[in-house]
């Protein structure tokens, strides 16, 4: 379950970032380019393991990347050119190495987007980027070969980064990035352990454009946009692995467990850029308040009753707001679960989730929840369509 989920978010990006086909009014001719990045971080010591308690006995703190990246933006004088003209998006591909055998040396596959937040000169600019994807090839936990690496679960991890960019334009064709950034790699609780790895670097890079065409110094437009509300209806899927203590001690349940969910979300189009509003979430998941359920242990197998449907059922209510660029959009929101029965699905829970637009009204939907600020919960993998959509 868990490759096929991964898979599955991997093919979302993939499609997310071919998604656009050239349309003379549309899009115009793309122009296109190719990025290498060199990126250093410091390994946050979130377990112990990164302190030092690993089979080398020295701490695992710096990671290394190189980067190599396709993207595209919009012809200057198309319709999407003209209302995002420092837009640009694409697919890269990450060689990772943080000096450790028992995390091994993943490969990260990813779209990613960036834009222009402020021109601080003629050839200076302030830029952000973020890229999300699939990290693959991680040496998971084992309790035999592996057995003090317990905080990489899998062997595929989602990837999630954004940074902080200065884009100095060298001349036409020729740009150089130096920036800062945040990274998490996790696997959503689909396998055990999952204590992730994030880092906090700094990057160098070089962009080269591709078949000429300078780009047009414009700053978007809004003009003929009408605010009003649009209603976006998603249902999403996953599968989760959940450990549990009973009687002070750990327990990994055996089996990967379903979670099934719905959000509408009426949301606010302030501008072309950005909606605000609120959402009522409707989420099933089957490994909710297990310990409430024990039936017995056997050495280090737990077993448990079926809790019934209305402990393992929540309804919240979220505020939320999202950040619109060409294809992608991405959602935040921060709610509280009002209607619930049990420890488990109670209480505030958080959401990260990066809509990848099929066709103006249809989006895919890849997403992340949280509880309590510091909880992993599950993906949230699925399909949404907006109506009402301008």
């Amino acid at each position: 379950m868990k490759r096929i989920l991964f898979l599955l978010l991997a093919a979302v990006v993939a499609v997310g970032a071919s998604a656009v086909v050239p349309a003379d009014s549309l899009y115009g001719k793309l122009r296109h380019s190719v990025g290498l990045d060199f990126r250093s971080g410091y390994i946050v010591p979130v377990h112990s393991f990164y302190s030092g308690e690993n089979q080398a006995g020295k701490p695992v703190n710096t990671s290394l990347a190189g980067h190599l990246k396709y993207a595209f933006r919009f012809a200057p004088e198309s319709r999407m050119g003209r209302l995002s003209p420092s837009a640009y998006q694409g697919l890269g591909v990450a060689f990772n190495s943080f000096g450790s055998s028992e995390l091994g040396t993943p490969v990260s596959v990813y779209a990613f987007q960036g834009a222009r937040i402020a021109r601080l000169s003629s050839r200076l600019s302030l830029d952000y980027e973020w890229n999300f994807g699939a990290a693959f090839g991680w040496n998971e936990y084992n309790a035999q070969t592996n057995p003090f690496n317990k905080v990489i679960g899998s062997k595929i991890n989602a990837y999630m980064n954004v940074g902080f960019l200065l884009n100095w334009q060298l001349d036409k064709d020729w740009s150089l990035q130096l920036g800062v950034e945040g990274t998490h790699f996790s696997n959503g609780n689909s396998n055990y352990p999952n204590r992730g790895l994030n880092t906090l670097g700094a990057r160098i890079g070089v962009v080269r454009k591709l078949g000429g065409g300078e780009e047009e110094d414009a700053v978007g437009g809004d003009a003929g946009f009408d605010p009003h509300f649009s209603y976006d209806l998603i249902v999403y899927g996953a599968g989760k692995k959940r450990g549990v203590e009973y009687d002070g001690s750990p327990y990994i349940v055996s089996g990967t467990f379903g979670v099934v969910g719905l959000n509408f979300n009426p949301m606010y189009n302030v501008n072309r850029y950005f909606r605000a509003g609120a959402s009522l979430d409707m989420k099933y998941d089957e490994s909710a308040n297990l310990a409430a359920h024990v039936a017995g242990v056997n050495g280090d197998d737990i077993r448990f009753f079926r809790p019934s449907f209305r402990e393992q059922m929540s309804v919240g209510l979220s505020a939320r707001v999202e950040f619109v660029m060409p294809i992608f959009s991405i959602n935040f929101g921060v709610g509280y679960n009002v209607l619930h029965k049990g420890h488990d699905t109670g209480g505030w829970y958080q959401v990260l989730a990066l809509k990848t637009h099929i066709t103006p009204d249809f989006f895919l939907h890849t997403g992340y929840e949280l509880s309590r600020l510091h909880d992993p919960q599950n993906l949230m993998l699925g399909i949404g369509y907006r109506f009402h959509s301008r």
